[in-house]
């Protein structure tokens, strides 16, 4: 499985004027098809009486799922820049939405696949990034006195340290990299004296800090 990639925070809106032509582009994070499907039925929605609502989207770790859609535009002048725009800018669980208001003026399929291009780019470029990254969540149990200890050791190994609880003893919730999973049982002994209880779950991706 890939270690990490990049997705964006939050939702990204802009704008370009190309022979009159308005691209309207929205950038929004999405974590499956339905949601990147729902994502366009909202700005078709919000954009009744433009032309075209042109898309894109990757979604996966690996950018394994991959779609894209002309919308009525000449075949490969819209959807396929796109989503080139968005593999460049090496982004996944996205989806782009390009909604154009025509000007009058013919672009032609080279300017139609610039600006398509163009606009998405934009939008990546404007783009909040984050990286989400194959972590185990781990759950470490331990005393009062050997719980800083082992947050301490988490963090200089980088460890994404998720949260605390206390009680009677100490629950931190570590997000913990495969390599790390023994280095982080072995330390939690040493450091509480053999007490300490490792609990790890499944790999799964989470947003880091």
């Amino acid at each position: 499985m890939r270690g990490e990639y990049q997705t964006i925070v939050s939702p990204v809106n802009t704008e370009l004027e190309i022979q009159r032509s308005r691209f309207l582009t929205r950038l929004v994070r999405v974590e499956s098809e339905q949601e990147a499907r729902a994502e366009i039925a909202s700005v078709q929605h919000e954009h009744p009486k433009a032309r075209h609502h042109c898309t894109a989207f990757v979604i996966g770790a690996r950018s394994d799922v991959q779609r894209s859609n002309d919308d009525g535009e000449p075949a490969g002048t819209a959807g396929a820049p796109m989503l080139e725009a968005l593999n460049q800018a090496e982004l996944s669980d996205v989806v782009a939405v390009v909604t154009r208001y025509f000007g009058g003026i013919l672009l032609g399929a080279g300017g139609l696949t610039r600006a398509y291009r163009a606009a998405v780019a934009e939008a990546t470029a404007s783009a909040t990034r984050l990286t989400r990254a194959l972590r185990h969540e781990a759950q470490v149990v331990a005393a009062y006195d050997a719980a800083p200890q082992i947050e301490a050791w988490a963090r200089r190994q980088e460890l994404t340290v998720l949260g605390a609880e206390y009680g009677a003893d100490v629950t931190l919730h570590l997000g913990v990299a495969p390599e790390l999973v023994t280095a982080l049982c072995e330390m939690a002994a040493e450091l509480s004296g053999g007490q300490a209880r490792v609990t790890v779950g499944a790999a799964d991706y989470l947003d880091l800090p």
